[in-house]
């Protein structure tokens, strides 16, 4: 029997020196001075031999727990080597079928379905709130408490809606992996009910008129770049999808129309194309006039500040109204431009409810069904905008606010 004190002594010599510990067990001591522990032992008919490690890192009383596990595996006929082989093989497959590995495979299958921007949340999503925690885990392992857990980390920093959006993304995930042979089983399901539900489903916007001149005048005082002040003061009076602001083409306006036509937004990219027309106001025309002669020569209204071969960050608006006050949260978000458009043209007198949708380049349902012209009401929608414009002009004065007149629209 071979005792620690024994194992510490034992010199290299000129050929590999074997210490014998009983029950097959021994350790070898290289010509280089390495100890190493093997089992020897019989299988099939045939004499082999399996590593346990080296000493010291492997003591002599975890040597033993090896070797008797081994020799378990021999009374129950198995292969102590081939088992670890196995075993082995096991470990690198789940590994290989790891959390992250299979959300990555989803994500490049789904991509082309999805718009680029829509692709990029998901993403952001999953690299940032679910990958450091969940991506290292095998998925056919995953339990719905560990999910639920990553999921209320999102959550408990107040992002209630991340949180409902990645668990989303995770169903997917999970999905993918059980049509793929990966997984059997989806814990997203069991989870409904378990996270808080976000308060309100719509963007931040400011709609009570007095407070929107007060937006207006904020914006005007603006101390950042021009060119996110221009975003800014555009915002307003375009009320389009922040993606469609501040990813504008200058080949895209026609400033002595007074015209602005764009592929509109979409989350599927199995959806037909759909050209929208922006009637710009004067207002409008002399902001872009103004930034032309900064970004004119470049390809984007508004390019990044750090390439004009990028359009500028869709987080810069919002920072920007964060910096001026605003609470992007329960205030105003560069989304909320549309909604703000939305409540006060329907509450003026006159503005008919399908001129104010098909300028916000939404599906109207008519006697065919869901639809979009991108000409319909193109004169009403004209005057609209030009009176919305002029509307704004007088609540940033601070004058009293009056409604517009029904005939001014549409006559």
């Amino acid at each position: 029997m071979l005792t620690d004190t024994a194992i510490k002594k034992a010199k290299p010599a000129d050929k590999p020196v074997r210490m014998f510990d009983g029950g097959g067990l021994y350790l070898e001591v290289a010509i280089s001075g390495g100890k190493l522990w093997r089992f020897k032992y019989r299988f099939g008919g045939k004499e082999k031999r399996q590593a346990l490690g080296a000493y010291p890192d492997t003591s002599l009383a975890k040597a033993r727990e090896k070797r008797d596990e081994a020799r378990r595996l021999l009374a129950d006929g198995v292969d102590p080597s081939e088992n670890r082989k196995v075993q082995a093989a096991a470990k690198v497959a789940l590994s290989e079928n790891s959390f992250e590995v299979v959300g990555r495979e989803w994500f490049a299958k789904m991509k082309p379905e999805w718009a680029e921007s829509h692709a990029n949340k998901i993403m952001a999503r999953l690299e940032n709130d679910v990958f450091p925690w969940l991506g290292k885990r095998p998925i056919a392992e995953m339990t719905a408490v560990e999910v639920l857990t990553t999921l209320k980390r999102i959550s408990d920093r107040g992002a209630k809606d991340t949180a409902k959006r990645a668990q989303q993304d995770c169903g997917g995930v999970f999905r993918y992996a059980i049509q793929t042979g990966r997984a059997s089983y989806n814990p997203i399901p069991d989870l409904r009910g378990a996270l808080p539900t976000a308060i309100g489903g719509n963007f931040a916007a400011i709609t009570d008129p007095v407070k929107v001149g007060e937006l207006l005048r904020a914006i005007d005082g603006f101390n950042g770049t021009f060119i996110v002040k221009c975003a800014l003061r555009l915002s307003p009076f375009l009320f389009v999808r922040p993606g469609e602001l501040r990813q504008a083409k200058w080949a895209d306006f026609d400033l002595d129309k007074a015209e602005w036509k764009f592929l509109v937004s979409k989350v599927k990219k199995t959806e037909e194309p759909r050209i929208h027309v922006v009637p710009l106001s004067t207002q409008a025309v002399a902001i872009l006039s103004e930034l032309h002669a900064l970004t004119g020569n470049g390809e984007f209204v508004f390019p990044g500040a750090r390439s004009n071969g990028r359009a500028m960050s869709e987080a810069a608006v919002n920072a920007a109204l964060r910096r001026m006050g605003y609470d992007t949260k329960t205030e105003i978000t560069g989304h909320g431009f549309r909604a703000m458009a939305r409540t006060l043209l329907h509450e003026a007198q006159g503005i008919p409810p399908d001129v104010i949708e098909h300028q916000l380049a939404h599906k109207v349902p008519d006697a065919l069904g869901s639809a979009y012209n991108r000409t319909k009401f193109l004169q009403a929608r004209k005057e609209m905008m030009q009176l919305w414009a002029d509307y704004l002009d007088t609540l940033k004065l601070g004058a009293v606010v009056l409604p517009f007149k029904s005939a001014a629209v549409g006559a």
